[in-house]
């Protein structure tokens, strides 16, 4: 088995894959869900620091062009808000 996480050893990887192969599938769903949480915190957060001027729905916005890609986002949301900057 090739190692997929670079900053964890190849034991501890192992250990973690059986782990995860013998939680039910309520468990796993559950992480799944708190992964995904935690990377919308970090693209909100990251927003922030390049937009700090941003509104809430201006960020929010700006997550589904990351999220969803440009084209998508605008499809589905529309246009970001008039005299925000044109990237994410």
């Amino acid at each position: 088995m090739n190692p997929t996480l670079s900053d964890t050893s190849p034991e501890a990887e192992r250990v973690l894959i059986e782990m995860m192969r013998q939680a039910p599938v309520w468990r796993r769903l559950e992480i799944v869900g708190e992964m995904n949480a935690t990377v919308r915190l970090l693209i909100l957060s990251g927003l922030r620091q390049r937009h700090p001027g941003a509104t809430p729905d201006e960020l929010r916005r700006r997550m589904a062009d990351i999220l969803l890609g440009p084209e998508l986002a605008a499809r589905a949301y529309g246009p970001l808000p008039p005299g925000s900057e044109s990237e994410s």
